[in-house]
């Protein structure tokens, strides 16, 4: 969703609460008709929703008389194109919107629940993210995972979750594409893209900045400037971040004065040139760089509350307790080069894009988050409530990424014309390899894996106008994957084999949509989309010392997906609101999952036979008057695990409440369980409202986003789930009219909600939290 936004509906409340049931309802067949009042969790997460957007339903005499909803621009179909003309469900976030999420010193995590449909996540700290559409992800935390949602900052695709980490700064617009995305952007999509556009140098001089310092001196500066260097022939733009924030966390097992973790700094550049030799062609060249250094995840042993879930009571984010982990030290160096090509051959354009990412990063952590004491290594008789040092034992890892690179390529034909007909087609290749090195301080031995992986596809989609008012669309895509993993330096113990695994797939998308009038337009859309083959070698180093063992890695087949949407989307009141929704339903089989943790502490890749989920997305955007803007957006999604005999490990500290049912190894059968990390329900909402000053105006505004019950692992126990976490922020300040400036107060997660984030469950109740309230002042400039 995007915002600020410009647009206004006038709606009943109950009419809105009526619908909402309906739509929920709807994916319930087998059920009698349900009222909200029946659906007590329901309730009370659509009562904030309700609070959040009721100024917005409610019937308001004073609309807005001349002001209108600006034309959203996306690229959703590799071309450029009003959002309300593209048959998929698309949200979007403006630049400097995203840019203000992050004042507070958040990351590219910042995207959580702010969008319909979209959770993100990480337990690796700033340099590995993990992203979720419509419920579908992956927990893994390994440096080598493979996720089903795919990260692309400007046309290249982020395929580890290293260079998913890079920094969003001086960015032009974020999209999100909900659904799987194969027959334009390839293999590792069946969840949806979020894409990252920067600002791109033009012939005009142009100059932006924000400075902003808050909490914990956290400092966030970024900017940018360009303009044309040689008139209509070449124009250059210079981008720069830095972020950063001191320490807030004591350890009290150190007993050392002052603070001790928690800090970080930041710096990334991004250097462009747009090359126009001709008034047929156009190179984008891009070379950007990124440095970090800061702590990683602060795990803290047993916070959560034996059998119950959430925090407990005395949880105190300001303290750990760790008896290792090198203050949980991190760093990440990252760099890339790309270049773009547009050449347009008279009816059609010719577009090649090639990129080259590399990078590194390490990490050390005190994975219990305890320390060893009088309750350890005896929980068996664990004191009630739990303390600290009930830890089954000490856990400190280290874990390297090593020679990251990877090169992509693009080369695509497109027509350029206005007939009715319009299609693309085009030749992708992909190439990474990187290391794994993992170490702890006794345990486990030092272990180095080698993972690589190329892929190549052929893609193809056309349009074609029936009418004025009906639109058809289709693609196809063909896909080679090969995936190859081998261990150069194996622990003392088991026997790694290399491994190779390969498949090829066609993956493929239909839609419709039609113009019932120039304000409101109805779709239908039917997907299939692809996640490649994978390999996970994480239990090769700790399978050290299991003489006999041969092969201690896992692999997954590659996993399919076949989904179903339809839609609307609407302009109304003289452009001043925008409603679009999307209803959808997805099968997925041998789908992927990641065993993590547990009595055997493992990390392995798996396929079960099936997956399913169904659910909606809507989003509702206007301006209520000149002064007031509104916006609000609902996603929900039921997610279901299709596999009669699939078991899992559950908690191996013997602490946590299993509640799924056991075969007779003792494992959770996780047959109809959600997946994890699937919020059922996110929720977002955003307020502006401005008074004339001067030459300018005060303007005071709100933010929040809420989301639902969710599941952390692939078994159930009630210490295992959360819900109805929600985050808000506010910012008050003055803008000049012109627009050169802007100086505001802020104040990020200004509740201070203590949110349980993730949990880690083969040692003790785990968990780590999300980031503290920041309040400061922020100073933005623009000079055009």
């Amino acid at each position: 969703m995007t915002f600020p936004l410009k647009d206004r509906i006038v709606y009943r409340l109950e009419g809105m609460s009526f619908v909402l049931c309906i739509m929920i309802q709807s994916f319930e067949p087998s059920q009698s008709p349900t009222l909200l009042s029946e659906k007590p969790m329901l309730k009370s997460q659509l009562a904030v929703f309700t609070a959040l957007v009721s100024p917005l339903l409610l019937a308001t005499p004073a609309l807005a008389q001349n002001a209108s909803l600006d034309e959203i621009i996306v690229t959703a179909q590799k071309r450029t194109e009003n959002i309300q003309d593209v048959p998929i469900s698309v949200s979007t976030i403006e630049g400097d919107e995203f840019q203000a999420l992050q004042l507070g010193g958040e990351d590219i995590l910042a995207i959580a629940a702010r969008v319909p449909g979209v959770y993100a996540e990480s337990s690796n700290g700033r340099t590995a993210p993990r992203f979720y559409i419509r419920g579908l992800g992956n927990v893994d935390f390994d440096l080598a995972a493979s996720q089903p949602v795919s990260i692309i900052i400007d046309d290249v695709v982020q395929e580890n979750v290293l260079l998913k980490s890079n920094p969003i700064f001086d960015s032009e617009q974020v999209e999100v594409l909900r659904g799987p995305q194969g027959t334009l952007f390839g293999r590792n999509t069946p969840a949806g893209i979020i894409k990252f556009d920067s600002r791109k140098p033009t012939q005009d001089f142009s100059a932006n900045g924000t400075l902003s310092y808050g909490s914990f001196n956290t400092v966030h500066a970024e900017g940018g400037m360009g303009g044309g260097i040689v008139e209509d022939k070449v124009a250059v733009r210079l981008s720069a971040l830095h972020r950063s924030r001191s320490a807030y966390v004591d350890n009290a097992v150190l007993n050392t004065a002052g603070d001790d973790l928690g800090e970080f700094t930041e710096f990334a550049g991004r250097a462009q040139m747009l090359i126009t030799p001709n008034a047929d062609m156009d190179i984008l060249l891009n070379a950007h760089m990124r440095e970090y250094n800061g702590t990683s995840a602060l795990f803290r042993a047993n916070i959560i509350q034996r059998g119950e879930g959430g925090l407990i009571n005395d949880f105190d984010r300001d303290t750990v307790f760790f008896d290792g982990g090198a203050d949980n030290e991190q760093e990440a160096d990252t760099s890339g080069y790309s270049a773009k090509i547009n050449y347009d051959l008279g009816g059609l354009t010719f577009t090649s894009i090639t990129g080259y990412e590399k990078g590194e990063s390490a990490s050390v952590g005190d994975i219990d988050g305890g320390f060893v004491g009088p309750n350890s290594f005896n929980n068996a008789g664990a004191p009630n409530p739990l303390t600290p040092d009930t830890i089954a034992f000490p856990a400190e890892t280290q874990d390297r990424l090593e020679d990251l690179k990877q090169f992509t390529q693009e080369f695509r034909l497109a027509s350029n014309n206005q007939e009715a007909l319009n299609w693309q087609a085009g030749v992708y290749i992909f190439d990474t390899s990187f290391d794994v090195r993992t170490v702890g301080p006794g345990f486990p031995p030092e272990t180095v894996v080698t993972h690589s992986n190329d892929s190549w596809a052929v893609f193809g989609q056309a349009s074609y106008d029936m009418s004025d008012q009906l639109t058809f669309t289709g693609g196809l895509r063909y896909t080679e994957d090969n995936r190859d993993f081998e261990a150069p330096q194996p622990p003392p113990g088991p026997t790694v084999n290399p491994t190779s695994i390969s498949d090829d797939n066609i993956s493929w998308d239909v839609s419709a949509l039609y113009k019932v009038n120039d304000d409101f337009n109805v779709y239908g859309r039917v997907a299939r989309g692809y996640r490649g083959p994978t390999i996970q070698g994480r239990d090769v180093a700790f399978s050290a010392f299991q003489f006999g063992l041969v092969d201690p890695q896992s692999v997954a087949t590659s996993e399919t997906i076949q989904s179903f949407e339809a839609g609307f989307k609407s302009e109304l009141l003289d452009n001043r609101m925008r409603l679009n929704a999307t209803a959808f339903y997805y099968e997925i089989d041998d789908q992927q999952f990641s065993i993590i943790g547990g009595e055997n502490n493992t990390n392995q890749v798996i396929n079960a036979d099936k997956g399913r989920g169904m659910g909606f997305e809507a989003d509702l955007d206007f301006l209520v008057t000149d002064n007031l803007l509104l916006q609000a957006g609902i996603g929900y999604v039921d997610t279901e695990i299709q596999d009669a005999d699939l078991a899992t490990a559950v908690c191996g500290s013997g602490l946590c409440t299993p509640t799924d049912p056991q075969n007779n190894l003792g494992q959770a059968l996780i047959d109809g369980n959600p997946f994890p990390n699937a919020p059922d329900l996110t929720l977002n909402g955003f307020a502006e409202y401005t008074a004339p000053m001067g030459n300018g105006e005060l303007f005071i505004n709100t933010d929040w986003a809420l989301q639902g019950k969710t599941n952390i692992f692939l078994y159930e126990a009630e210490e295992f789930s959360t819900s109805g976490n929600f985050e808000g922020g506010a910012s008050v300040g003055y803008r000049a009219a012109d627009g050169k400036y802007t100086v505001s107060l802020f104040a990020r997660n200004i509740t201070d909600e203590e949110n349980l984030k993730g949990a880690i469950d083969f040692n003790n109740l785990t968990g780590f939290v999300n980031e503290p309230r920041v309040i400061g002042v922020a100073l933005s400039g623009n000079f055009n």
